[in-house]
């Protein structure tokens, strides 16, 4: 397969990024084998594997289970809502004049810059770990046992999964073809490149709705800043 070198090889989620991630025609099926490749989507991949076992294994089923995969899910429009604005498009600042510019924030800033970049279009690997890692004691401390935690685990890794996945489709040359699909593509190219301060959601859009971020494409201008988030390089 002809393959382009990837920006930044350290650190890089994948070690080259395939041309035909970009290249018209991608379908789904070629997107899906670029997308296993990736190193996110295996510890992702794993991690689930590894939560849906452990959880079947100790059994014990109740309707708590259910509340708690239905109150992740539920918040889920929120909670990509919240982190996309809060803290993927915090500029930097200023603390005791020391300039903070969170690592996440900026590799987000890059992706803007060049929305195709696979290894920026996937959550930075450290986050993805730390994210694996601290899920377990989370879960466990928020849920009544042991069993509703790895519940909220699985529901939570699937979530991740899920998210990860779309938003690297989302970017892919891959054409929609869903109408559920074709929705959500379309708002957040419009992220992309018609105005940054709007269409915050990837996997669902009910946040925006909510929280009147989900403007008409025409009701707003393009925004000059879409590329840059208001920061310019250094």
């Amino acid at each position: 397969m002809t393959s382009v070198a990837a920006e930044g090889r350290r650190g890089a989620s994948v070690p080259d990024q395939p041309a035909a991630y970009t290249a018209p025609g991608l379908s789904l099926r070629g997107a899906a084998g670029i997308f296993a490749r990736c190193l996110n989507a295996r510890l992702i991949g794993a991690g689930l594997a590894v939560a849906v076992v452990a959880r079947l294994a100790v059994g014990g089923w109740t309707t708590t289970d259910a509340i708690v995969a239905g109150v992740i899910l539920a918040a889920e429009p929120l909670t990509e809502w919240v982190i996309h604005v809060t803290i993927l498009h915090l500029r930097p600042f200023t603390v005791r004049g020391r300039t903070i510019d969170l690592y996440i924030a900026k590799r987000h800033r890059s992706h803007h810059q060049d929305p195709r970049v696979i290894r920026h279009v996937l959550i930075p690997r450290p986050v993805i770990i730390r994210a694996l890692i601290f899920s377990l004691p989370l879960y466990w401390l928020v849920t009544p046992t042991i069993r509703t935690g790895l519940t909220g685990l699985v529901t939570g890794y699937a979530m991740l999964l899920t998210y990860e996945w779309t938003h690297f489709l989302i970017h892919s040359s891959y054409t929609p073809r869903s109408w559920y699909y074709r929705y959500i593509h379309r708002a957040h190219r419009l992220h992309h490149y018609k105005n940054e301060k709007y269409w915050f959601g990837v996997t669902i859009h009910l946040g925006d709705h909510l929280l009147r971020t989900f403007p008409a494409r025409d009701a707003v201008e393009s925004s000059p800043t879409a590329r840059t988030l208001g920061v310019e390089a250094v």
